[in-house]
């Protein structure tokens, strides 16, 4: 089992575009891919909590066991098997040495596009890909099957140099999240209505990118609505139609999202969490916590955050920063 270290950080939780790099490098690749073993056995098997800005990463284990840190939840991995990360979400993981798989990893501002032309970024494929989720694929041969297939090919066209690379290698992204998201579970809210029209669709997708960039800041709606060329009412509807909740609803889950990240992952104080967030007062962010999860922020944080639960902190690492076209990528 993985123990807290007893000096714990008092930093916030760690983001990188890949584990241990924090920079990002120019004219890199949209997408990376590499073994689990390439980073993890460098770490002495173990990813710790983390997460990447602007990045949806997959991790197939093939074979082996691991234990994985979802967004606060700890979610035991048997090979074969598929782990989705979509950005900003926190994770880590702890291998047992000699498991066998991969970790791809891909821009979101590169994929979203790709799903675009084809007409597949809809609110369905879209809500499956953004939360972290754990696909088992013991009980399923057929598709087990064809993802390692998936994988492999993505594997020897990554490393290769053969016409048209950049065109197979987008292909078989596509290929690869499309099959996938067809067997994750659908998180699409009750409420929301189905088939939602597509002008309403590419509202509710740049206003969710406004409030991932600007949470923190805690802006009000009506500004987000006019820079999206909306009033306020007329956002709360699109929200509504394709999100089942409010645009404050959405806004506030973000927050409540992030504050769970810090308070499961980092030793930061209630206060240093609440500043961080927009609360000029951490009293009042105490009771924005206890409204929307029925608990105080330390209650919850004791409840969810057993002795096994790693805290993050950041790797020393002689690694180059960010993407190369054939460097090591990581978790």
């Amino acid at each position: 089992m993985i123990t807290l270290p007893s000096t714990p950080p008092d930093q916030p939780l760690p983001a990188y575009q890949l584990y241990g790099e924090p920079a990002p490098a120019q004219g890199s690749e949209p997408w990376h891919l590499e073994t689990i073993s390439a980073r993890s056995r460098l770490h002495d098997w173990e990813i710790r909590p983390h997460r990447h800005e602007g990045f949806q990463q997959f991790l197939h284990l093939r074979s082996g066991q691991a234990q994985a840190w979802l967004d606060g939840r700890t979610e035991p991995l048997t090979g074969p098997c598929v782990v989705s990360v979509p950005p900003l979400a926190a994770h880590g993981f702890r291998f047992e040495p000699g498991v066998q798989g991969h970790v791809l990893t891909v821009q979101a501002a590169h994929l979203l596009p790709l799903l675009q032309r084809l007409g597949a970024a809809d609110g369905t494929l879209l809500a499956r890909l953004g939360q972290p989720a754990h696909l088992p694929l013991r009980r399923t041969p057929a598709l087990a099957r064809t993802l390692q297939a998936l994988v492999d090919e993505l594997a020897q066209e990554y490393t290769g140099h053969a016409p048209w690379r950049a065109q197979t290698l987008d292909a078989l992204w596509l290929r690869w999240v499309l099959g996938l998201a067809r067997a994750l579970p659908d998180t699409t809210p009750a409420g929301a209505a189905a088939g939602p029209p597509r002008r309403a669709h590419d509202h509710l997708v740049r206003y969710r990118a406004l409030v991932a960039s600007r949470f923190h800041l805690q802006p009000r709606v009506s500004d987000l609505a006019a820079e999206l060329g909306l009033t306020a009412t007329q956002l709360n509807r699109v929200c509504r139609a394709t999100a089942g909740c409010s645009a404050l609803d959405l806004l506030h889950a973000r927050l409540l999202l992030e504050a769970q990240r810090e308070l499961a992952y980092t030793r930061q104080s209630i206060k240093q969490i609440a500043l961080a967030l927009g609360f000029a007062d951490p009293a009042y962010f105490s009771r924005f916590f206890q409204r929307l999860c029925g608990q105080s922020p330390q209650a919850w944080r004791e409840a969810r955050r057993p002795a096994s639960t790693p805290v993050a902190t950041a790797p020393a690492t002689g690694e180059p920063a960010g993407f190369s076209p054939r460097g090591a990528g990581g978790s």
